[in-house]
């Protein structure tokens, strides 16, 4: 339903050349991948016989036992709705070749054959193998495998196979050196569709070895948008020279789902859920990987073979881990890293804008998060550009529904940060404007608190224009995402900083700069400015002088609604996909009732609201997902969202 399938790297228990025990091994790992819900199963390379046979792949015992105890491995998985890979050695008109065999219900649908044979150092492949590219045939018939004629047919061979699993995946295979080759088997395979590639491997382990293999799994399913899979030779392999560690990983557009410990490690299963339509969302907007699909991509004649799975063959992803915050890293030093690389994207945009405009700067400070943030980068701008802090100019407007609280915070924040400060006062010019507009003050509707909004945009801007500055804007990504501003007020400025930074990102910017100490005269004001409820402030405060305007109350938390547009930005994942995460990634913290109801604001908002951010103001992207038209997102103002609305009403029946 969701597109995620679960796949596993096994290492069995082996012993080297023996045959019938290795395939014994093999199915008890098939047995139990087979317990664990897995769809496919991959084994290292010549995990029939072992990698470490050396002379012993000449000798026909060994090969004819080999072909034997493969054919049992196949016969025995027949009742198992499991792709099963393994390797073996595979004597063909005279030349031996080191091959993946795929299997699925007792019946053989490829052999692939290694490329590239390393024959430096340790390795002498040569001395028993033979390339893919000398092969004299493109297939071999089933008897000369399974040793039956009963139900002979032609198993297609070669290095450029692709199986296509209807309604599932498309995935390739390659074998251990194939990956180390300037262009592997698998960039031609992924060109034509394959979206996982599964590597058969059987790579010694010497200091920095398994660094290097981290690197260039990751790489690889970075560059080819794929999922990969290796799977590595074990312990067990013979130690006469060399020592494997079995080294196996799952790694999915360059995102470590799954690796086995350092310790060098035997007979273990490494399983993990993919996820199909992330491969597909970033191959669908990822022109350069079509554009060179469609020049390359031919260069090698790939062979689509047809594996017809069961409509039961999926998962249902539980395996993987949702995080909460897509756009924050969980792991502390990761986060700060994080957050103190997007602050010097900031200043280096905030920067370049005011080489060219004269140098200074005017922001509106409320006392909130957002206008905290943009006072921070700008007030570093002007010390990395060497130019006075007075540079840059406060403007704090009290209004109907400004609290004590945020108002102190908004003073003491620009006295300590040693900026310009400036106090404007607007009560008296909403109060003439709603006079001249014959709007009642008793009605606290839009009109209410738009005048407000708009009120402080204009002297915001009407000042810049005095002094000879730019104002430097304070919404977010939520914010445009959800239309949460007004038009042509705090919508618009000059430049705006956090244009492409969520509200969850932003308290953790902010508690960086805190951890980072750039403006110890600052750190007690900023603490509490981050716990302040969120709010525009265009309401009245309630008797005590608390903030009665939340506007998570109104729209809803934050936190969901930066879950929301992460999925629907970066993979274009339907309704149905999200919350079906969702459920998952709030599970004991918000109820399905809830995340749904929050969902359709989220839409709805979404959709009616693209005419702000189809006149938003300059400011530079820091991160993935971007709203601005000029760059990542270009959408009509007046497109229909009924269809994803349906979708979320069949979720609640």
């Amino acid at each position: 339903m969701y597109q995620y399938y679960r796949i596993a790297a096994a290492v069995p228990d082996m012993r080297v050349a023996d045959t019938a025990y290795n395939v014994d091994q093999m199915l008890q790992k098939v047995e139990e991948a087979k317990q664990k819900g897995v769809n496919l199963i991959t084994f290292p390379e010549l995990s029939v016989t072992g990698y470490t046979c050396g002379d012993l792949f000449l000798q026909q015992t060994l090969l004819t036992e080999s072909k034997k105890e493969a054919a049992r491995f196949v016969q025995t998985t027949a009742d198992c709705d499991m792709v099963v890979v393994f390797g073996m050695p595979l004597s063909i008109a005279n030349a031996l070749y080191n091959v993946a065999v795929t299997a699925y219900r007792g019946h053989i649908y490829g052999i692939t054959v290694k490329t590239f044979l390393p024959n430096y150092n340790e390795f002498y492949e040569k001395r028993w193998f033979s390339s893919a590219r000398e092969l004299s045939t493109d297939h071999i018939y089933a008897s000369e495998l399974l040793g039956s004629e009963e139900c002979d047919y032609a198993i297609p061979l070669g290095n450029n196979l692709i199986y296509h699993l209807p309604d599932a995946f498309c995935f390739g295979a390659e074998i251990c050196e194939d990956l180390w080759a300037p262009i592997p088997p698998s960039a031609f395979m992924a060109m034509s569709g394959a979206e996982l590639i599964l590597n058969l491997s059987a790579s010694n382990d010497t200091i920095g070895k398994r660094e290097y293999r981290e690197k260039l799994v990751k790489e690889k399913s970075t560059s080819l948008m794929c999922t990969y899979l290796y799977a590595s030779a074990g312990a067990n392999e013979s130690t006469t020279d060399l020592i494997f560690s079995g080294h196996c990983m799952i790694c999915e557009g360059g995102k470590m789902l799954a690796e086995n410990s350092r310790i060098a490690e035997n007979n273990y299963l490494l399983v993990a859920d993919i996820d199909i339509e992330r491969i597909q969302a970033d191959r669908l907007k990822g022109k350069t990987y079509q554009d060179c699909a469609g020049t390359y991509g031919s260069a090698v004649s790939m062979r689509q073979i047809l594996i017809p799975v069961s409509e039961a063959f999926e998962s249902d992803g539980s395996l993987r881990s949702v995080n909460p915050h897509p756009f924050t890293p969980g792991d502390t030093k990761r986060r700060q890293k994080r957050c103190m690389d997007i602050f010097h994207m900031q200043i280096g945009g905030l920067a370049k804008r005011l080489s060219i405009c004269g140098g200074k700067m005017v922001i509106g400070v409320s006392g909130g998060m957002d206008s905290t943030l943009s006072l921070l980068v700008a007030a570093q701008t002007l010390k990395k550009m060497g130019l006075p802090a007075t540079n840059l100019t406060g403007i704090t407007m009290p209004a109907f529904g400004t609290t004590n609280r945020t108002y102190q915070n908004s003073l003491t924040l620009m006295q300590t940060l040693g900026i310009t400060v400036k106090e404007i006062p607007i009560k008296d010019a909403c109060i003439t404007h709603y006079a001249d507009i014959g709007h009642d003050m008793e009605i606290k509707d839009i009109t209410y608190e738009n005048v407000q909004a708009r009120e402080r945009t204009q002297v915001l801007m009407d000042y810049a224009n005095k002094i000879g500055a730019i104002v430097v804007g304070t919404g977010d990504l939520s914010e445009l995402a959800l239309g949460w501003c007004t038009y042509n007020a705090d919508q618009m400025s000059m430049y705006g900083v956090n244009a492409s930074i969520p509200k969850t990102l932003v308290k953790w910017m902010i508690a960086s700069v805190i951890e980072c100490n750039i403006f110890p005269d600052s750190t007690e004001v900023l603490k509490d400015i981050i716990d302040t409820p969120i709010s525009p402030e265009l309401l009245p405060p309630d008797e005590h002088g608390n903030i009665v305007q939340k506007t998570e109350d109104s729209v809803g938390p934050y936190v969901l609604h930066d879950f929301f547009l992460y999925y629907v930005m970066r993979f274009g994942y339907s309704p149905e996909k999200i919350f079906h995460l969702a459920k998952r990634a709030f599970a004991g913290i918000y109820d399905a009732a809830t995340i749904l109801k929050w969902m359709k604001m989220f839409y709805r908002r979404f959709f009616a609201q693209q005419f702000k951010r189809s006149c938003m103001p300059d400011g530079v992207k820091v991160g993935s997902v971007c709203l601005s038209p000029r760059g990542d997102w270009r959408m009509p103002s007046d497109a229909s969202v009924q269809i994803w609305m349906r979708q979320l009403e069949k979720l609640a029946d």
